[in-house]
Formats: C-alpha cells, sequence, structure tokens
C-alpha cells in the first residue's frame, strides 16, 4: 500500500516547496483517498488543524477541515474577527502559541511575507491555504484532475485565460515542475509576477513550455486544458470595473473552447461569474471538470496534510 512520506521541507507556502517526486506522489496518495475516503491504515487520529482565514472562503476552508476529519484528526477554525489576531497581536506571537495547541496552521492572507513570517515563528508546518502571490493547494487539485484525465503530463497543453494572478502563479510553478506545456493569455499589464516566472524559467528543461501571451486565440490552439479564474480577485473589488474593461475578449466561449483540441477540458477554480470570464454554455457544456476539480480539492488536501504531518 502506498503510504504517506515525509516531505522534505516542513512548510508548503509555495508549489516550489515540494519536488517533482513529492508532487506525484502525493497526487498518486489522493487518488487513493479518493477510491477509499478513509483509508483506514493512514490515521492521524487526534492531531489539529488550525485555520487562520483573513479571506472568506468556501471551498478551501470545507475541504481541510472534511480532510482533516476524514484523517481522524480534529480542526479548529480562528476567526480573526473573534481573535486577538483581529486585534492586532504580532504575527509572530500568535504563531508561537498556536504551535503549541496545534499540529498544522493553514493559513488564507493577502501578504505572502505574513505567511512567510508565521512559518518563521511557527515550530509546526504551515500551509498557504491562498496569498495573493500563490495558491499552492488549488494548483494541487487542478494538476489531479488533469492527471485523471490525461494521465501523461508531457502530453498536456494548458492554456489559463484571465488574470496573471495567483492562480496562474501556481499552474506555472507546477507546470515546470511536472513539465507542463502551459500558456497564460492576458490583456497587457495584466502578465504573471516575473520572479514567477524567472524561477519557473530556471526550472523548465524546455524554455519553449511556458509562454505567456496577450493573444488569446493563438494561446488555445492545440490545447487539451481550458481554464479561467475571476478577472478580480479578493480585494480588488475597487478594480473591478476597470478589469472588466480591460478583460473583454477574454472570455472562454464556444469559439475559444472549438479552436482547442477536441479532448479539452475546462477548468475553473470557482466561484464563477457567467458572461464574464465564462459563457454559461461554455461552463455548463460535456467538456467541464469543474465540480471534479472542486472534489479533488478534499482528496488532493488530505494526501497533503496526511505527508505534513508525518
Amino acid at each position: 500500500m502506498l503510504e504517506p512520506i515525509k516531505l522534505a521541507q516542513k512548510n508548503f507556502l509555495s508549489s516550489l516547496d515540494i519536488s517533482t517526486e513529492e508532487f506525484l506522489h502525493i497526487l498518486d496518495l489522493a487518488l487513493i483517498f479518493k477510491k477509499d475516503q478513509h483509508a483506514e491504515y493512514i490515521n492521524k487520529r487526534n492531531k489539529v488543524l488550525g485555520l487562520i482565514f483573513d479571506k472568506s472562503s468556501t471551498r478551501t476552508r470545507v475541504s481541510f477541515q472534511v480532510a482533516m476529519s476524514r484523517l481522524g484528526g480534529n480542526t479548529i477554525d480562528l476567526n480573526p474577527s473573534t481573535s486577538q489576531i483581529g486585534r492586532g497581536e504580532p504575527i509572530k506571537d500568535t504563531a508561537r502559541v498556536l504551535s503549541r495547541y496545534c499540529d498544522l496552521i493553514a493559513i488564507r492572507t493577502f501578504e505572502h511575507s505574513d505567511l512567510e513570517e508565521y512559518a518563521k515563528w511557527s515550530t509546526k508546518p504551515v500551509i498557504n491555504a491562498l496569498t495573493d502571490l500563490e495558491h499552492p493547494c488549488q494548483a494541487l487539485a487542478d494538476f489531479l484532475t488533469i492527471h485523471e484525465e490525461f494521465v501523461d503530463f508531457e502530453d498536456v497543453v494548458l492554456t489559463f485565460i484571465g488574470d496573471g494572478n495567483n492562480v496562474a502563479n501556481s499552474l506555472i510553478l507546477c507546470g515546470a515542475l511536472l513539465g507542463v506545456e502551459v500558456r497564460i493569455a492576458c490583456p497587457k499589464g495584466y502578465e504573471p509576477n516575473s520572479l514567477v516566472l524567472k524561477k519557473a524559467y530556471e526550472i523548465y528543461k524546455n524554455k519553449d513550455l511556458l509562454k505567456i501571451t496577450n493573444d488569446v486565440n493563438t494561446a488555445v490552439l492545440g490545447a487539451n486544458v481550458l481554464y479561467t479564474d475571476v478577472w478580480s480577485s479578493m480585494g480588488e473589488e475597487n478594480k473591478k470595473a476597470e478589469k472588466d474593461k480591460f478583460f473583454n475578449g477574454f472570455t472562454i466561449d464556444d469559439d475559444l473552447v472549438n479552436k482547442a483540441e477536441k479532448d479539452a477540458i475546462i477548468l475553473h477554480c470557482l466561484p464563477a461569474y457567467r458572461s464574464k470570464e465564462i459563457t454559461d454554455e461554455a461552463f455548463e457544456s460535456k467538456k467541464n471538470r469543474i465540480f471534479d476539480q472542486a472534489e479533488n480539492r478534499l482528496h488532493a488536501q488530505q494526501a497533503l496534510l496526511s505527508c505534513l504531518l508525518q
């Protein structure tokens, strides 16, 4: 039976905190959990996961809670508005205290530097449950979904259409680890983080497998996976009208889908805004794997937690 492994890094702050081999092991373990949700031989009874979410969440919060429950553990949801965190207690103090109560801490916040500060002072593993820079847990589920559909990553062309945001950044880094051709199609001025691109190009054996373009029609040609996300991330509500204007033409619709490969699937990390980043017709089409993708958050995170608790 496949067992959880002890990861080389204590924390999971970035997709690059795991190696290619560790990534593939987590995906294989996730498939086991998907077939046998409890996998009784992997038991983390009495372990406690602490959640600190400065941003709203549905899938990330619930999938972590259910994953920890299925492992036999418990979850404590620390609402910043009803704890001392919301009153300005220093991160280093909170991290040191929670390290004595919890076995892991998953954090969703704005600044990636705040996440790194938690990890610096915590003696227990810290997990990135989303920052403005990266969303590595989402990417685990994304590539699990792709793996189920196509098996061999090296035959996959993944085209992300939209803002070069945290999700795009994590897709790029994971693509580099797995040797997947990743294309990011976004309006000029909304490209992914330059440091993320630099790191990815350093990892890719074939630099041509990563393409950043402003031409969405070219980007979808030959693609097996069409992926999009909201145009305005949490915290960007004041930019919504401006971005809606700039992103006109970057909507996944039937026309774009028909330019992709016949076996292409559609992914979206949700929530989705029909008529913005994707049409209702494309969202509800037979190519939709969006709810498989959402389910896979649970299985991928259950696998990740089991390894971090080794």
